[in-house]
């Protein structure tokens, strides 16, 4: 078995690398390719996972490749964690939201829209060469937004079996898996565990929590009210949460609690790619330790918790044909029956040999499907302006984003959004032929 890691420059990697010398047992992998277009990060992290898999008797070989579609060629796997235009392009994302008195975020609001747009050609383009030269691989997209990215793999690279993945959900049940078991003084198996969540990429909602098939809500819920209310500053007001019956997704703060979200980013700086930038600068300087043979404890300041667990899982689920169910980013296909079939929603799906299966469940409440609606619509323009240039679709999208600007502003906010990114943005430079339009539009008037 081959599997192909574009981005294998991330400080994420050895954590990665890591669980897949755990499941060495499970997984007959031969190659582990590590592409990057960074030199520099590639030989310091792909020297510590090459340290990493000889300190472990090395069960595969660690490959390390400049070169995208070699390194994707005869994959059986191929995972994307890429981040174009890399930490500077995460902090222009921040100050760009900062700036007009708007969420600037990574995945939400008009930054994840900005990343959307440098983002989306690059996964088509891996799908392409997965597509000529790996045809029967399957690719677990962790590249954020997580399921802006997958939807736009299904509408256009649809022949290309992929998935998104995000850690929100893992992380989720294996802090309730940590509660259950204090209360319950039992020790629960982890794959046992099923959480009911549903929605959009960090836009979902917990709503049910079954071990052994056995529903836990009732016993959960209540604790979860209670646990929040008890925090120095509550990051939920007790009525909404009673209201809803369920557990927000923490990304939904954004949108519940917006002025509170724009106050905190009038502190800045640091925001948070600048606080990630210092920490990688450590991790980087870790990782060329010469004696380093296992991921340092620095790492999980980086964020992104049970990362290895849930990609090595997801693979191991897929390969060994386990049926286990995953959280996963994936088009609905009747699974909500009431709800359009062709939307990537964020789900329980059943992972075997076969594919990826979502489980069908009751659609969420009129006062989320409201929410999701009006986001997926954001969604399929920026798709479109991503894939084609389109800028009637970025001001579309940006119009209809809840946390986008006033209908005034959305000119002056996307002109930035594009001028800031201009060097990754190439679809939408005019061309000749646009000039050429646009003045005989003029001359008409």
């Amino acid at each position: 078995m081959k599997i192909t890691v574009i981005g294998g420059g991330s400080t994420y990697t050895p954590e990665l690398v890591n669980g897949f010398l755990a499941r060495a047992g499970s997984l007959p992998i031969k190659e582990l390719w590590l592409m990057d277009i960074d030199r520099e990060r590639l030989d310091v992290v792909g020297g510590f996972a090459q340290r990493m898999a000889r300190a472990k008797g090395e069960p595969f070989k660690v490959i390390l490749s400049l070169n995208q579609r070699e390194a994707i060629a005869g994959a059986s796997y191929v995972v994307t964690q890429l981040r174009v235009g890399m930490m500077p392009a995460r902090r222009g994302d921040e100050y760009l939201g900062l700036r007009h008195g708007l969420v600037g975020q990574e995945t939400t609001g008009i930054g994840g829209m900005a990343k959307a747009l440098r983002t989306i050609p690059v996964i088509l383009d891996i799908a392409k060469d997965i597509r000529e030269t790996a045809p029967r691989a399957l690719l677990a997209n962790f590249t954020n937004p997580a399921g802006l990215v997958t939807e736009a793999l299904t509408r256009h690279a649809s022949d290309v079996a992929a998935v998104g993945v995000c850690n929100v959900g893992i992380t989720t049940k294996m802090h309730i898996l940590e509660g259950l078991e204090k209360a319950t003084g039992t020790k629960m198996k982890e794959d046992h565990a099923i959480l009911n969540t549903l929605g959009l990429n960090h836009l979902t909602w917990h709503r049910g929590f079954t071990v052994d098939g056995e529903e836990m809500w009732p016993l959960i819920f209540p604790a979860y009210v209670e646990e929040v209310m008890h925090e120095e500053e509550p990051e939920w007001d007790r009525h909404t949460l009673e209201m809803l019956g369920m557990i927000p997704n923490y990304y939904l703060q954004y949108f519940y609690y917006t002025a509170k979200k724009l106050d905190a980013q009038k502190k800045w700086p640091p925001s948070r790619a600048e606080e990630v930038m210092e920490i990688e600068k450590d991790l980087l300087r870790e990782y060329a330790d010469p004696n380093l043979t296992e991921p340092p404890a620095d790492l999980m300041k980086r964020g992104g918790a049970y990362y290895s667990t849930l990609a090595t899982q997801l693979i191991n689920s897929h390969y060994n044909d386990l049926g286990q169910v995953h959280v996963v980013n994936v088009r609905n296909n009747g699974a909500i029956k009431d709800w359009p079939a062709d939307w990537v929603l964020e789900l329980p799906a059943r992972v075997d040999r076969a594919g990826i299966h979502p489980l069908p469940a009751d659609p969420l409440p009129a006062a989320c499907f409201g929410l999701i609606a009006q986001v997926k619509m954001y969604e399929l323009l920026t798709v479109e302006a991503a894939v084609h240039g389109d800028r009637n679709a970025a001001y579309q999208a940006l119009l209809a984003h809840p946390l986008g600007p006033s209908a005034d502003k959305v000119q002056e906010v996307l002109d930035d959004m594009l001028a800031v990114n201009k060097q990754w943005l190439p679809q939408f430079v005019p061309t000749s032929l646009d000039t050429f339009h646009s003045s005989h539009y003029k001359d008409m008037q």
